[in-house]
């Protein structure tokens, strides 16, 4: 979706905003180019009523493969997206932008045949569309991501837990925006940005989720909750006591997360620390010597 900008110099912009305050911002990535897939299945349609019978159902069929391709190649494009955003990630399960290809090759294949029944034109139709389109949007990922050495039941667990918070802070994003408040939209982003920087400590060290686990359910779910009740007292009445006490909750929620991202990794470190003492030691005991 398109914002208007507010940067420091603009208009109601917030001048203590910082760019690298974004840095873990959730990006839609189903931009423009990918809504418009959503179009050529209808005018297909539209353009298959006044014809026979073959030649409607053949466009409808095709229409009905252009659009289950379009919702998989943008379904597709979140999960290479989220798969991306972190460090350690498991490929996604299906191959949705692979699969869309070739129902894209399908759909026009169709649409063709419902024109001029035959079987090269239709086919020819069908590769070129599919490979354009693959060419277009590219494959999905197909290795995991920084899972060497990590055991696999844990990081389960890390993503099962990731998931519920993002599902809050989705939440978050998409009940803020009722208040048509940019600063207020901004400001939600913020703490996004330091809670996703706890999430992607815990993916990279799955023993830190025990001490996460709290900032990850509770706390998160308490500041969705916030978020709601505010929002629906604001929108009735901008309250500039409300206003300013939901901004407090989020400065005191970022507080928090920061500080402990800061010292899980600050206790990682230190680990690290005591295994290259105990190599030390040990390499010591055995009489070996750094040249």
């Amino acid at each position: 979706m398109a914002q208007r900008f507010g940067g420091k110099y603009s208009p109601k912009g917030d001048p203590g905003k910082d760019p690298d305050d974004f840095r873990n911002a959730d990006v839609e990535p189903a931009a423009f180019r990918v809504n418009l897939l959503f179009v050529p299945p209808a005018i297909l349609l539209i353009l298959s009523l006044g014809k026979g019978a073959l030649a409607l159902t053949a466009g409808a069929a095709g229409a009905a493969v252009l659009l289950l391709a379009a919702w998989l190649l943008r379904e597709g494009l979140r999960a290479q997206a989220a798969y991306e955003a972190r460090k350690v990630a498991r490929r996604p399960a299906f191959p949705r932008k692979l699969a869309a290809s070739l129902l894209t090759g399908v759909g026009v294949a169709l649409a063709a045949w419902s024109n001029e029944p035959g079987f090269l034109a239709p086919v020819l139709y069908g590769v070129v569309a599919g490979g354009l389109h693959l060419g277009a949007f590219g494959l999905d990922p197909f290795r995991n991501k920084g899972m060497e050495g990590i055991d696999t039941f844990q990081q389960d667990r890390v993503a099962r837990a990731v998931g519920e918070a993002e599902a809050y802070l989705g939440d978050m994003t998409s009940t803020i925006r009722r208040t048509k408040d940019r600063q207020l939209e901004n400001r939600v982003a913020r703490f996004q940005a330091t809670a996703r920087d706890l999430f992607r400590t815990v993916e990279e060290d799955p023993r830190d989720l025990t001490a996460a686990r709290k900032y990850l359910t509770v706390y998160l779910m308490g500041a969705r909750d916030a978020t709601v009740k505010f929002t629906d007292i604001y929108a009735r009445n901008p309250d500039t006591e409300a206003r300013a006490d939901y901004l407090s909750l989020l400065d005191d929620l970022e507080q928090n997360f920061d500080a402990r991202t800061q010292k899980m990794l600050l206790d990682d470190r230190s680990d690290l620390t005591v295994e290259i003492d105990v190599l030390r030691d040990r390499l010591q005991r055995e009489g070996v010597r750094p040249e």
